[in-house]
């Protein structure tokens, strides 16, 4: 859970930046310290303690506040408040990319390979050689 003294810096920060919708959000804090402990763990959204609310709640206000800028607002405005920020390093070397992502067909798809296309090049040109 985040602290009381961080809570009352970034409290008046959010409050300047977040959305305004029908209802306030509930327990924002614990909403707030659940995408932060999932952000410094790397786990998954599933992978939040119960301490600090329902996961579903934390995911659902990341991905909507990512959509409409909440995060980059709120980081400048850290920013010109004088808040600290930290480094953030990601190691490549557990990131796997997607079959797709290196150039494998689609199931279904057609492979045209180069040496089909040679073969029936070299047939043709057979086949236009021959006396008639």
């Amino acid at each position: 859970m985040l602290e009381d003294a961080e809570w009352r810096k970034l409290a008046p920060l959010i409050e300047a930046c977040r959305p305004r919708g029908k209802t306030p959000p509930q327990e924002l804090r614990r909403t707030i310290s659940a995408i932060l402990w999932r952000h410094q763990n790397g786990a998954k959204w599933r992978a939040i303690p119960a301490e600090f609310g329902p996961w579903a709640r934390a995911a659902q206000t990341f991905i909507r506040w990512a959509r409409l800028g909440v995060w980059e607002r709120l980081l400048r405005l850290a920013q010109h408040a004088g808040v600290q920020l930290g480094m953030t390093f990601l190691d490549g070397t557990s990131i796997r990319a997607h079959q797709k992502a290196a150039g494998a067909y689609r199931k279904g798809a057609h492979k045209l390979s180069g040496t089909g296309a040679r073969r029936w090049a070299a047939r043709a040109v057979a086949l236009a050689q021959r006396p008639a």
